[in-house]
């Protein structure tokens, strides 16, 4: 009898002392550094740990989830891919606010505007907002009743959409930011004594090749393979893709691109997802571009933005001249379009340029822990006048502007016109090109002259394995693939537009969903 008769009669007794790997029908575009193989199988020698359900992340939706299957009576060992130290995500970093509309049937109205032409099933929405709609309620049990609920400021990100007034989030009592909902989780989860392991990011799953079902995960831990055992189910809660530059260049077609959370987000989920049949949705949506700032040894962006809160600044393509209104109001990185939203084009490489009196008029990114990766985890501090950042080199200076240009790598004449422009338009009190605000036309003309580079940076990518209103992952027929669960950013119900906290939301609802659908499930042995 040769291989593949053997193979056609492995009877599921036999499967299951022996469980296999899938490593997916075909290697697809996208797949990063880590190479998605095709069609091959490898036998699980021995299960190194088990659990009823494991969660992979340990952000806002792996810890949800977690919480919940335990407060059901599972058994949950999440696997997590960072230190302790870095552990949590874009949650852990994020400004701490949830989405909760208290109103279904103006949240599943907004949702549906904010999506416009790039549709999501009716049954998706629904779940999403039966949850969100409920989520002020378990945040208060959860959280201790630490939690205040208000509406948007703003009157939702799109006020001018029907039903966003119900743009409510959820917050920390204390406030926004410095990780306090993300601490809150952290806390709930060690009470139930839910088992987490750090420094132990999933690789590929363990499926049943007849009946497709998720047995497990291979890990890696201590530089070895583990393999761990789901009796129940999966869940995938590992964030986007914001770190990985091949599958930016695929998806997104930006030549480069840098998160200003998480920077272990580089499309895991996704990957191990495509290796066993996901479909994929809305891997060309971003919470982004925004042009920011990234150290040349860093694989994060300063976040959240170039900002200069008295001094004067433009930003110059890679032609030298400007392309935009520079204070220009941006949803996420969409902005208004003849009548529509559109990612704000980069004509790349991209420069802040300023002077003297910009220089000293004050830190060019948040210099605490309130959010971001620079802030949170790093705890970098800007300098006051950014003179610790010039004598990093990362900041060029010169004593006028066919210097600057020419260290720039930009043409000096376009320069030197480009900021005569500008200046006439200070004077004048109307920005004629693109419409900035009269009292952000601030001149630039006090030498030294200086310039940095920016690169474009996002909160989150929102792309990910389709899946369903019960939180189930969807092979390319639009079947679930059994016991395989997904929640958060990864696959993102935002096909288009992105209302703020609406991830968090996401993260909470159907993390919610998941929990409770895995612990329904059968053990499979």
């Amino acid at each position: 009898m040769n291989a593949e008769e053997k193979r056609e009669r492995l009877t599921r007794r036999n499967f299951l002392k022996t469980a296999t790997v899938s490593s997916g029908a075909v290697a697809l575009s996208g797949a990063g550094s880590r190479e998605v193989r095709a069609a091959q199988q490898s036998r699980v020698p021995k299960w190194d740990y088990e659990a009823e359900i494991v969660v992979l992340g340990i952000g806002g939706a792996g810890l949800t989830s977690a919480i919940v299957a335990r407060d059901l009576g599972a058994d949950v060992l999440i696997l997590e891919k960072a230190s302790e130290a870095h552990a949590g995500g874009n949650t852990r970093v994020c400004m701490q606010g949830i989405w909760c509309p208290p109103k279904l049937d103006e949240a599943l109205t907004y949702q549906k505007a904010l999506n416009g032409r790039f549709p999501v099933p009716d049954e998706v929405f629904q779940a999403y907002h039966e949850y969100t709609t409920t989520s002020f309620e378990w945040l208060k049990k959860i959280c201790s009743g630490k939690i205040s609920q208000r509406p948007s400021s703003t009157g939702g990100e799109y006020p001018e959409f029907p039903g966003s007034a119900s743009s409510y989030m959820c917050g920390s009592a204390e406030g926004w930011g410095f990780s306090r909902i993300w601490k809150m989780f952290k806390e709930a989860a060690d009470k139930r004594q839910v088992k987490i392991m750090y420094e132990t990011p999933g690789i590929e799953l363990v499926q049943d090749p007849g009946s497709r079902e998720i047995h497990g995960v291979i890990a890696e831990r201590q530089g070895k393979k583990i393999y761990v055992k789901a009796k129940k189910a999966v869940i995938l809660c590992t964030g986007g893709y914001e770190n990985n530059q091949e599958m930016i260049r695929d998806y997104l077609l930006l030549p480069c691109g840098y998160p200003f959370g998480s920077p272990y987000n580089t499309g895991d989920g996704i990957k191990m997802a495509q290796a066993v049949g996901a479909d994929l949705w809305h891997m060309a949506n971003m919470c982004g571009p925004v042009l920011s700032f990234k150290a040349p040894d860093a694989e994060w962006a300063f976040g959240a933005g170039f900002m200069m809160s008295t001094g004067g600044y433009i930003f110059v393509a890679s032609d030298a001249t400007r392309f935009v209104n520079e204070n220009l109001p941006a949803k996420h990185g969409k902005v208004a379009y003849h009548g529509t939203y559109v990612h704000l084009p980069l004509p790349l490489p991209v420069h802040a340029v300023f002077d003297e009196v910009g220089r000293k008029s004050g830190p060019l990114y948040r210099a605490d822990e309130f959010w971001c990766w620079h802030g949170v985890i790093e705890k970098y501090k800007w300098s006051a006048d950014s003179s610790v950042e010039l004598q990093k080199g990362w900041i060029l200076k010169a004593d006028s502007i066919r210097e600057l240009a020419l260290k720039m790598g930009k043409n000096p004449d376009t320069l030197e016109k480009t900021l005569a422009t500008y200046n006439r338009s200070c004077a004048a009190g109307n920005d004629s090109e693109f419409g900035r605000p009269k009292e952000r036309m601030i001149p630039i003309q006090t030498p030294p002259y200086y310039a940095m580079e920016l690169v474009p940076a996002f909160v989150n990518t929102l792309g990910g394995p389709r899946h369903n209103g019960r939180a189930q992952v969807l092979d390319t027929n639009r079947k679930p693939i059994p016991r395989l669960y997904s929640a958060g950013e990864l696959g993102s119900i935002f096909s288009h537009g992105y209302q703020g906290a609406g991830n968090f939301g996401e993260c909470v609802a159907f993390g919610r969903i998941a929990g409770e659908r895995v612990v329904a499930e059968k053990p499979w042995t």
